[in-house]
């Protein structure tokens, strides 16, 4: 599995890149996200998943982010954005590989911790990002659970 930046190259393909019907209220499609890339490309890091020259899936991380700037102006996070694995590739380790990757992103930045948000209901990815040693903040964000994972006590 590899990560790379998207490219003209790549981009149609990504664009093309779907998650299974009942996940789409979950996520974001891919078109959107890269348009917050190009929007906030000082916070964004979009990468494109790959096993061998298949194209699996999609994520974005944010990297210091001010998380509440009008109450806490020191608070600043970074996270996983976004993670898109596509319909057929899911159940494959594809969303494991990328959340480690988003974690080595931010330890290589000097980051402690890691934080994600996601949509809490039924067959939502709460089990997943629990099961990878997230948990809940107690705080929403825009209606979605936060969840944070501690890098200090992650090998």
């Amino acid at each position: 599995m590899r990560l790379e930046a998207p490219t003209p190259a790549n981009y149609e393909a990504a664009l093309a890149l779907s998650v299974r019907p009942d996940q789409e209220d979950l996520v974001a499609p891919v078109v959107k996200s890269l348009a917050e890339a190009y929007v906030f490309a000082e916070y964004a890091w979009p990468r494109l998943i790959y096993d061998g020259d298949r194209l699996v899936g999609f994520l974005m991380a944010f990297l210091d982010i001010p998380w509440r700037p009008e109450s806490d102006p020191d608070d600043m996070r970074s996270g996983l954005w976004r993670l898109t694995i596509a319909a057929g590739e899911q159940g494959r380790g594809y969303g494991r590989y990328a959340v480690e990757a988003v974690c080595a992103k931010i330890r290589e930045r000097g980051g402690s911790r890691v934080y994600v948000t996601w949509e809490p209901r039924a067959g939502g990815p709460e089990e997943f990002y629990l099961k990878l040693g997230f948990s809940m903040t107690g705080e929403q964000s825009g209606g979605q659970t936060v969840g944070v994972l501690d890098l200090a006590h992650r090998p």
